[in-house]
């Protein structure tokens, strides 16, 4: 555990903090340019053969976590997890519990760890939006930008290989989230508020959204809005270059709005395979919130295989992608409008 927290000292004092931060300066200029060295540093840890893949639940997945609530804690973002979950208050613990039948039986086939897991972490971070009163108050609007910390952990051998790293799922997606809070803490604060969160164990139910939604760091009637990023790692050759999908694309405004104000999003290009669905972003959804998640997934064959290594990572479509979303993200943070479903588009809240 000590080499461990050395590593994430290493890793962390490779990207200094944004200069307006760090130097108290809240007024200086801003460039909208994502840190590249961090990104290369942000997925070479995550995706590392020695967090053995982040398995949901596991000590691997918690220091995920807990690096991300450091580089949280680091560019001056207000904790908002749990106060007695440790980290400075930018952890949330939530329980996991008992594996069903079937999910028994996936993690035996698959060669994954079978041992009942206890708990899951999400890392959460809280930009304060000018519209709202300094902490503690409460906050007013709320944007939040999610991605999921887990993967599958160490799994059946494949070609010698058990570890199941998976650098685009979902290390490219939480280096996203944890780069935008980076660039976004760099100048003047937005109107709304934008809260940063990586969720635990999504591979294994969503567990880290549920507790989320339990638990919320703010109400979720003043979330106006939730981004997932998911697999962004490589690009989509269903797509023209440099361009990154929606999921859900025509259930909402959201998208076209957003790619009106410079984000190169599409519709997903691959409906048959209801992405909308399978990620964080549906559990929020069904609450009422326009949650919909950015991915440039081409159904490569790494996935869920342990090779979704780093090898594979195209680092400048991944730097370029994340830039592409600062200023989308910063319009949507400072303006007065609000997504909204298209008729039909909402799903349904799940029955009791």
């Amino acid at each position: 555990m000590r080499l461990k927290c050395v590593v994430l000292l290493l890793l962390i004092s490779l990207c200094p903090l944004p200069p307006a931060f760090a130097k108290g300066d809240k007024s200086a200029n801003h460039d909208d340019k994502i840190c590249a060295t961090c990104v290369h540093a942000d997925l070479n840890f995550l995706a590392s053969d020695e967090l053995h893949g982040r398995g949901s639940g596991t000590r691997d997945e918690h220091l995920a976590a807990l690096y991300a609530a450091a580089l949280f804690q680091s560019f001056g973002l207000e904790p908002a997890g749990d106060a007695t979950a440790g980290a400075d208050g930018y952890i949330q613990r939530a329980p996991i519990p008992p594996f069903s039948k079937g999910m028994e039986g996936y993690l035996k086939r698959s060669g994954f760890d079978q041992n009942q897991r206890t708990d899951t972490w999400n890392a959460l971070g809280l930009l304060r939006g000018t519209d709202s009163a300094p902490a503690p108050a409460p906050v007013k609007e709320v944007i939040l930008l999610t991605a999921h910390l887990d993967h599958l952990g160490l799994g059946n051998p494949v070609n010698g290989d058990s570890i199941y790293n998976g650098a685009d799922d979902d290390a490219s997606g939480t280096t996203a989230v944890l780069e935008l809070a980076r660039a976004l803490t760099h100048g003047p604060r937005p109107k709304r508020s934008i809260l940063f969160v990586l969720f635990g164990s999504e591979e294994l139910g969503g567990y880290g959204n549920q507790y989320f939604l339990q638990h919320p760091s703010v109400p979720l009637t003043q979330i106006i809005t939730n981004l997932e990023f998911e697999m962004i790692g490589r690009p989509d050759a269903a797509l023209p270059t440099r361009t990154l999908w929606l999921t859900g694309y025509e259930r909402s405004d959201l998208g076209p709005t957003l790619a009106q104000h410079g984000a190169a999003i599409s519709a997903d290009p691959h409906p048959k395979e209801h992405f909308f669905q399978r990620s964080d972003n549906y559990a929020l959804a069904e609450k009422g919130i326009v949650a919909q998640t950015v991915s440039s997934f081409g159904l490569h064959k790494d996935y869920h295989q342990p090779s979704d290594e780093i090898s594979k990572i195209d680092f400048d479509f991944l730097t370029h992608s994340i830039n592409s979303m600062i200023k989308p993200v910063r319009w949507l943070a400072n303006t007065d409008w609000h997504p909204a479903w298209n008729p039909g588009g909402q799903p349904e809240a799940p029955k009791p």
